[in-house]
Parts: C-alpha cells; sequence; structure tokens
C-alpha cells in the first residue's frame, strides 16, 4: 500500500518524471550511437538503415499526421526542420561511423552542437556569449582535437570527422529553428517522419541496398530503435522535459552522452579506449557541463 502510494505521488510530479524522461534519453542516445555503428558494420548501408528508421517512423506516426491541421504551418519550415533532424543528419552520422568509433563519434557529434549554437545565434540573432561558455567552448575544441588523435590519423580519417561534424552542424540547425519557429512535439510528430520518408524515398530506391543479404531480426532491431523509440518515444520526451526542467537542465544531462556511449561501446562492440581518448571525454563532459550550468 505505502508503496503504491509513493509511487503514485511519483508520477503526479512533471518534474521528477520529466527527469527520470532525460536519463532514459541519454541512455537511449547512447544506445542509438552503439546500434548505429553495429548496424553499418553489418550488411546494410547507410541508405538502408535511414530509409528503415524514417519509413517505419512515418508509418506509426501517420495516424498524426492525418489528423494534422496542415493549413497553420509554413510548409518550407516544417521541410528545413525536418530535414535537420531528418535524412541529412543521419546520412552524415552512418557515414562517419563507418570509420569513426562509436565513443569518439559521441564527442564530436554531441560535443560540438553548443558550438554551432553559439555561432548561430551570433550569426542569426547577433547574441554574444559568457566568458563562462567561451571556456566551455575551448574545452569541448581541444576535446574534439584529443579524439581525433595524430594528424596522420585525422588524415587517415578525414571523411568520416568531417561527416560527424556535418551531423552535428545540421542537428544544430534543426535545435536552433525548431525552437525559433515554436514548433511544438505535435507538429515534429506531424510531419517529421513523413517528410523524411517522401523525400528519401527516391533516394533510397536509387542506390544500393543490402537489405536483402539481412536477417530479419537485424532489420526489425533497427526499425524499432531507430523508427519508433529514437524518432517517436524520446521526441516525446524531449518536449515533455523541456517543458517541465527547462531545456538548459536538459542538456546537462545530455553532457553524459558521451561517457555514457564509452561506457556502452567497450562490452557491446569491443571498441576500447586509450588514455588520451580517455581524458578527450572528460573534457568534453566538463565542457558540456560548464556550458549548460546556469549563472
Amino acid at each position: 500500500m505505502g508503496n503504491s502510494v509513493r509511487l503514485a505521488k511519483l508520477q503526479a510530479n512533471p518534474v521528477v518524471m520529466a527527469s527520470l524522461g532525460a536519463v532514459f534519453m541519454v541512455f537511449v542516445w547512447s544506445g542509438w550511437i552503439i546500434l548505429s555503428r553495429a548496424g553499418v558494420q553489418s550488411s546494410l548501408t547507410p541508405a538502408d538503415l535511414t530509409m528503415i528508421r524514417f519509413g517505419t517512423a512515418a508509418v506509426f506516426a501517420l495516424p498524426f499526421a492525418l489528423r494534422y491541421d496542415w493549413a497553420k504551418v509554413t510548409l518550407w519550415k516544417a521541410v528545413i526542420v525536418s530535414l535537420g533532424c531528418g535524412f541529412p543528419y543521419t546520412m552524415f552520422s552512418f557515414y562517419g561511423l563507418l570509420s569513426i568509433k562509436a565513443a569518439n563519434a559521441g564527442v564530436i557529434v554531441n560535443g560540438l552542437l553548443p558550438v554551432f549554437g553559439v555561432i548561430l545565434a551570433f550569426l542569426v540573432l547577433g547574441e554574444r556569449t559568457t566568458i563562462r561558455r567561451l571556456f566551455a567552448i575551448g574545452l569541448i575544441l581541444l576535446a574534439n582535437l584529443i579524439m581525433m588523435g595524430q594528424p596522420q590519423a585525422i588524415q587517415d580519417n578525414w571523411f568520416g570527422w568531417l561527416m560527424l561534424i556535418g551531423a552535428s552542424l545540421v542537428f544544430s540547425i534543426y535545435m536552433f529553428l525548431a525552437k525559433r519557429y515554436g514548433f511544438t512535439s505535435r507538429d515534429a510528430l506531424a510531419f517529421l517522419p513523413l517528410i523524411n520518408a517522401v523525400l528519401f524515398l527516391p533516394i533510397w530506391w536509387m542506390s544500393d541496398s543490402g537489405i536483402p543479404e539481412t536477417p530479419v531480426s537485424t532489420i526489425l532491431l533497427q526499425a524499432s530503435y531507430q523508427g519508433i523509440l529514437v524518432s517517436i518515444v524520446t521526441l516525446l520526451i524531449t518536449f515533455y522535459a523541456i517543458k517541465h526542467i527547462g531545456a538548459m537542465t536538459l542538456s546537462i544531462y545530455f553532457s553524459f552522452v558521451p561517457f555514457v556511449t564509452a561506457l556502452l561501446a567497450w562490452p557491446i562492440l569491443h571498441e576500447s579506449l586509450s588514455i588520451t581518448e580517455i581524458l578527450g571525454i572528460i573534457l568534453c563532459s566538463v565542457g558540456l557541463l560548464f556550458y549548460a550550468r546556469k549563472g
């Protein structure tokens, strides 16, 4: 009886529920990097993974799209925001993960988000940042250089690093514009999966596919995680968390994504880390914490 009462009180507290949702999302996003790295190492191509993700999401989000008031949204704004969190982001990420380890990708993609965010805010809105945030950005950039390794390693994997930087850039644009245009979770759920599925289908159709050679279990795992858990469930949790604990607090939770990704990559993908890479992960996490901290 007492446990039931405590559980009811917990569920009735939106701040607690939003905080638990934020913790859940940290593991989901970290798991997404791990699963995507495993996916591109299978017979599936980056285009296959992208089509599986948005095709599955579009099917499950179709009831929301059919009931959505499309007259209230400016189509070109919806398309731009959808692409920022859509197939350009996933294709950049998947091509980067072909050659870059999961832990390193977690640092590059997540670490550069506030860097691009500050740049966009300055170029578009003329907003200046604080000394503390500039210090945090310095730590993050240093962490990125450490994760990339020696100049020869950067030269050998330049395409993968460039793809991950591109993924961070387009996702930063998505976060910036989604907030600026005032889109809600209902808006994003209605048009984001559908627009990406429709626009990417011809691209996937004209590309080589490894789906016929892929076990059904692998396809179902990618479809359920990429298309349902990441594209729909975490989308709803993100907007709920922002509403009740704020975007700044949520970003503090997300600062642990590189660290959690590294922990998961070791037992799941058997990707070991050097001392310098561990230092890079710690520096990135500290930089993100400094950036997100209030005051």
